[in-house]
Formats: C-alpha cells, structure tokens, sequence
C-alpha cells in the first residue's frame, strides 16, 4: 500500500501564491509502481473535484479548466514528490486539497485523467484557505 502525505497548506490572502507537496512512499520500504500523480480538492459543502494530474515517465500535465494557468504541477522522481503551485489564489480555491497516485498507465490526457476511480492511494489531505 502507498503512503501519500501532503504538506504546505495554510492561510494566505487573495493573489497570493502557495506551494503543496506530496510524497508517495510504503511502510515497507519495498519500491512500487507509478505512473502518475494527481491532485484533488474538496470545498466546505462541495463534493471532491480533480485539479490536476502529472504522468510519471514524461512529465506530461492535465489540469482542470478551473486553475488552468493559474497553477503549476512539477514532480521530483527521485523523491517520488509531486508539487502543487498555486499562483493568484482566490477565495473559490479554499478547500482541503488531496493527492493520489495512480500505480497503471491511464495513457494520454483524457477525462480519464479526472476520475477518482483511476487512483490508487489518496493522502489525507491538507487545506488550503484563501482570505480577501
């Protein structure tokens, strides 16, 4: 089983910029698959919804129309890292902000990308609120 846990949330104000981490390892130690990782969030009241998601090999990107250009996904395969960088924060992005894994190929980006059902391993979250 892998074990993601996210770091970086907290209070910032509108326009401001954030930073989340996440870091995907096993109790045991013993090495794991992985082919991409993603990112969702969860509003007060909202369901959860995807934000966006980096291919392991190729470093290929998916985001959301919501925070397209506004935020940035990047990983570090040697730490099995994944970063979130989220620029010009408004107040709709407050919400608990969760990363998963997903440990087989999804092939390219697609709607597939977005589907909670096609990860594997999900962090406990950590959130982020954004004040005016």
């Amino acid at each position: 089983q892998v074990q993601l846990v996210e770091s970086g949330g907290g209070l910032v104000q509108a326009g401001d910029s954030l930073r989340l981490s996440c870091t995907a390892s096993t109790a045991s130690g013993r090495t794991f698959s992985l082919y991409g990782m993603g990112w969702f969030r969860q509003a007060p009241g909202k369901e959860r919804e995807f934000v966006g998601r980096i291919s392991w090999r190729g470093g290929t990107t998916y985001y959301a129309d919501s925070v397209k250009g506004r935020f940035i996904i990047s990983r570090d395969s040697a730490k099995n890292t994944v970063y979130l960088q989220m620029n010009s924060l408004g107040q709709e992005d407050t919400a608990a902000y969760y990363c998963a894994v997903n440990q087989k190929p999804l092939g390219p980006p697609s709607s597939r990308w977005g589907r909670e059902i096609e990860y594997d391993s999900w962090g406990q979250g950590t959130q982020v609120t954004v004040s005016s």
